[in-house]
């Protein structure tokens, strides 16, 4: 709406840009505040024009500018930023005579549609492509210290120790996520379909190796964040093969972190001493196939 000292904050949500309208009376009072003393973002961009009475100041900045954040849900991307008013004494005054404000500014933008008031040309990428693009996820697997604290400098352990394997995704202004570990198979060649091999993980999130007799192989609970996994695997090597470098090989996933964990996406650890399996996060059940060998695969 147009500013007014009734609504002395008005918000255009453009394009590429905001532009934030401010009355000087910024109060209702009657008495004005210096524009100097007014700021957009937490970069305190200053303002680009006064109207000609200098009751009005205006702000222009991009949408990434001055400090903006941007948080995305599934439906809408949101920037935000805040006009802040913080008063300082005039002259050689000790003084002043209002409060400090902030005022936070929102521009919602629909996700899953084109935001662009221009025609779209055939030859042109549409917004959705160019967003897939943006949302390329970075997964990692590595080796961690025995406290998690740091990845490991070596590879190389003895038989009798455990191996700390973190996963993790780095997943930048997406949505919230919940990364998983579908399976992990461990082989004495690069290729994870080479014979023999051994199944560490697998049917979509269950520790297998935990179950076996003298292992205590399991997920770490609770999380640390919902964007890292922590397991820890007792040391082995293959039977019949003097070979002492081993391949270990896995499947990674995430699902939207508000997403209640299932059959599909679980961490679920064998706990021995319940003869029980029991999920990182989610109710009991969702760790019954593990059991029974039915889980559903790659969803």
């Amino acid at each position: 709406q147009a500013a007014a000292p009734l609504h002395p904050v008005a918000v255009q949500c453009q394009e590429a840009q905001v532009v934030v309208t401010v009355h000087r009376d910024l109060f209702g009072t009657g008495r004005l505040v210096r524009a100097a003393d007014l700021t957009l973002g937490s970069a305190a961009c200053l303002p680009v024009a006064q109207s000609a009475a200098e009751s009005m100041v205006t702000f222009v900045a991009g949408l990434h500018e001055c400090g903006s954040t941007l948080q995305m849900t599934p439906d809408f991307l949101i920037y935000k930023t805040s006009l802040s008013y913080k008063p300082t004494p005039s002259g050689n005054l000790v003084i002043v005579r209002t409060n400090a404000a902030v005022v936070p500014i929102e521009c919602h933008y629909p996700r899953k549609s084109n935001v662009s008031s221009n025609a779209v040309w055939p030859t042109w990428a549409p917004f959705r492509s160019t967003l897939s693009a943006e949302e390329r996820l970075m997964f990692s697997l590595r080796l961690m210290n025995d406290d998690w604290s740091a990845e490991r400098l070596s590879n190389g352990f003895q038989l009798g120790e455990s191996l700390h394997l973190q996963a993790d995704v780095a997943s930048g202004d997406h949505v919230p996520l919940r990364l998983f570990v579908d399976d992990c198979v461990a082989t004495l060649s690069p290729d994870r379909n080479s014979s023999p091999q051994y199944a560490l993980i697998d049917l979509s999130g269950c520790l297998v190796d935990g179950r076996s007799d003298d292992t205590t192989s399991a997920f770490i609970s609770p999380r640390t964040r919902q964007e890292t996994l922590q397991f820890m695997v007792d040391a082995f090597k293959f039977a019949g093969d003097d070979r002492n470098l081993i391949y270990i090989t896995c499947h990674l996933k995430v699902s939207p972190a508000d997403q209640a964990p299932n059959p599909l996406n679980k961490a679920c650890s064998f706990n021995k001493a319940s003869s029980l399996w029991a999920p990182v996060e989610g109710t009991g059940d969702i760790c019954s196939c593990c059991e029974t060998g039915n889980c559903p695969l790659y969803g």
